[in-house]
């Protein structure tokens, strides 16, 4: 998301290794942060005794909200000078589209930012096991992989929204929509010849593209917007537990290819939408400025000499 910085080869850090650990931290810092702002709301406030009820109104969204948008932007300042963050597959993919990162790397980034999805999940369980144990045992949940567990499963991975009826049209339209936003934000955010933010506030805007994104179309299916941050908490939670809830969840054939499938149709989307909405005309008023100028200079005399002739 942010500018790449490129170096001469003087070892392995100066190679695409060096931007591998740059995206295995910083989506290993948006999980932790984006996934223990759900634990909060879902069984660290009601198992600590500091309120009775989760989700009480719309306060355990917004909270979720900002947890996940706050998230994103300390990911990303973590990331941000390497790699240039991408902390995401879709976003990943989109740079390839737009020619700003070789096809060949593309996979060792998705495997990377998985491995960190997985990780800053792991370190949200390994803090807030007993809570979630103790939440399943006063709600009487028989076992993680029930569907009383889906509860719990949801601090760290998606699942659609019931107006859906198990159907995978909807969380699927719902995963294209909501990323396709984000990749339409984010190639805005990071056009120099657009209204791009300046010094290196870039990430903080990208979160609160998050958020919107987040109070918007976030109820339908949990907005993961991101295959890695699904991906790797919900291979996590299978290991730890969570069983059918994780693979292969909920609905008609299982949910966990919606949030991998969706996010990358809704990025090539966005590219070709912002480039012939948007790009082509920055494009081309950047290289035909002198021309513009010319244009405007010649209007401005014809009006002058009316004016003066009246």
């Amino acid at each position: 998301m942010a500018t790449k910085v490129r170096y001469g080869k003087t070892g392995w850090r100066a190679t695409a290794w060096g931007e591998l650990l740059s995206e295995y931290l910083g989506t290993l810092v948006l999980l932790a942060f984006g996934t223990g702002s759900v634990a909060v709301a879902v069984v660290g406030l009601t198992m600590s005794g500091r309120t009775i009820v989760i989700f009480q109104g719309a306060g355990g969204w917004m909270l979720i909200g900002w947890g996940w948008a706050i998230a994103v932007v300390m990911g990303v300042y973590v990331a941000g000078g390497i790699s240039g963050a991408h902390l995401n597959p879709a976003v990943t993919f989109a740079q390839a589209i737009k020619g700003n990162l070789p096809w060949k790397r593309v996979v060792p980034y998705w495997i990377a930012q998985v491995l960190g999805a997985f990780s800053g999940a792991l370190i949200v369980y390994a803090d807030y096991y007993k809570a979630i144990d103790q939440y399943n045992l006063v709600h009487h949940v028989v076992s993680r992989g029930s569907s009383g567990g889906l509860t719990t499963f949801s601090i760290f991975a998606t699942f659609s929204a019931s107006h859906f009826h198990g159907s995978w049209v909807g969380p699927l339209l719902d995963q294209v929509i909501a990323t396709a936003f984000l990749i339409l934000f984010i190639l805005a955010i990071n056009d120099a010849k657009n209204m791009a933010p300046i010094s290196n506030l870039g990430p903080f805007i990208v979160g609160l593209a998050v958020l919107a994104i987040g109070l918007s179309f976030g109820t339908g299916s949990g907005y993961a917007i991101n295959p890695a941050r699904d991906f790797g908490p919900r291979l996590m939670t299978w290991l730890f537990g969570w069983g059918k809830n994780a693979f292969p969840g909920p609905g008609q054939g299982g949910y966990w290819w919606i949030p991998i499938l969706g996010p990358l149709v809704g990025a090539a989307i966005a590219v070709g939408i912002y480039k012939v909405f948007i790009e082509m005309t920055l494009d081309y008023r950047a290289k035909h400025a002198t021309e513009l100028e010319g244009t405007s200079d010649a209007g401005n005399e014809i009006v002058e000499g009316m004016v003066s002739s009246d």
